[in-house]
């Protein structure tokens, strides 16, 4: 079983040219945390101040647990930040169509 944990449909285009869609899963989509902290600020030459923040990513949010024979397509951040979970797959080499734009991906990515 495969459910997409991405807020994106996922068209995986076969050797042969066919293709299988994975729609999102209703649980929604599994995101990486981030931590903002500020650390200063800015000046614009208009005069006003920007501020300026420190941002690092954190665990995966809405990350369900593994379960045996279920694999989860995720965001490439999200697999990356879960190194121990082999049961993570993102989507892999993009494939575009004629107008540069893309239309799906070759595979998954472990």
């Amino acid at each position: 079983m495969i459910r997409n944990l991405t807020p994106h449909v996922i068209v995986v285009v076969l050797p042969d040219g066919s293709t299988i869609t994975l729609p999102p899963d209703p649980a929604g989509p599994a995101r990486i945390g981030t931590v903002v902290e500020p650390i200063g600020s800015v000046a614009h030459d208009s005069g006003v101040m920007i501020p300026v923040v420190r941002s690092r990513l954190s665990e995966p949010i809405n990350l369900p647990a593994g379960e045996v024979g279920v694999f989860l397509v995720v965001s490439a951040i999200v697999r990356t930040a879960r190194p121990d979970r082999l049961d993570l797959l993102s989507p892999g080499e993009l494939v575009r169509g004629p107008d540069g734009q893309p239309i799906g991906c070759k595979g998954l990515a472990r």
